[in-house]
């Protein structure tokens, strides 16, 4: 990863349907600590249910107090919002923006994230998750990752640059601050061309983003890394 480029690492913890807090932990310290070695920086995620706000509570805590054996933690935490098993999606967003206050209160000097559906995804599927709740999200957590991916819409060309620029505009727009700063997550990696990826670049780089990356690192190719290895 270093030698590619990667500056920082995304890792999941753990999801609403896992078993534990933290999955498989050892790994994690493995992963962590090696990270570390290696100058890059280790961001956790976790997928909330909003079901059981208490569970989704303390996995994120999980996270972000975890620690490895040589004393090693993760950067930063992102919450990954997507989850529709709570209806209304009213009722959805409440607890949304409940658990992020809860983990920012926990978290004050914590970098915090945002994981969160494409919003020209919202707007091709205005069903899956009515109002959804940036604005409220933003007095919470500090970046904004919006899932883009490019490589389920649009197919002409140019689209994954015009979807990528078009979802950090709504961004900033829905949370009413024009300075927000967004990560791009672009399509998924196996999928994608590097036409796509240059483009997908590109837009990045014209949005002001602070950071781009695909889903995921296992099924990046080469042209692909040397698309993304342009935008440092």
């Amino acid at each position: 990863m270093s030698s590619d480029g990667v500056r920082t690492l995304f890792l999941e913890t753990s999801n609403y349907g896992w078993p534990s807090d933290v999955n498989r932990p050892d790994r994690v310290a493995r992963f962590i600590d090696a990270a570390h070695a290696k100058g890059l920086r280790v961001a956790a995620w976790y997928v909330p249910s909003y079901a059981d706000l208490q569970l989704d509570l303390r996995r994120s805590l999980a996270a972000l107090r975890f620690r490895t054996p040589a004393g090693g933690r993760f950067d930063s935490f992102a919450l990954d919002i997507e989850g529709t098993i709570v209806r209304p999606a009213s009722l959805r967003s409440a607890r949304a923006v409940g658990l992020a206050r809860r983990v920012r209160a926990a978290a004050p000097g914590t970098a915090l994230g945002a994981i969160v559906p494409s919003p020209r995804g919202l707007l091709f599927h205005p069903h899956y998750w009515p109002g959804f709740p940036f604005a409220a999200l933003s007095r919470s957590l500090d970046v904004f990752l919006p899932m883009g991916y490019f490589t389920y819409r649009p197919r002409y060309p140019g689209g994954s640059a015009a979807y990528t620029l078009t979802n950090i505009e709504l961004l900033r727009a829905a949370t009413r601050n024009p300075r927000l700063p967004v990560h791009a997550i672009g399509g998924i990696a196996g999928n994608a061309t590097t036409a796509q990826v240059r483009g997908f670049v590109e837009a990045a780089h014209s949005g002001g983003t602070i950071g781009l990356s695909l889903y995921d690192f296992a099924t990046t190719s080469a042209p692909e890394w040397a698309e993304l290895r342009s935008s440092r």
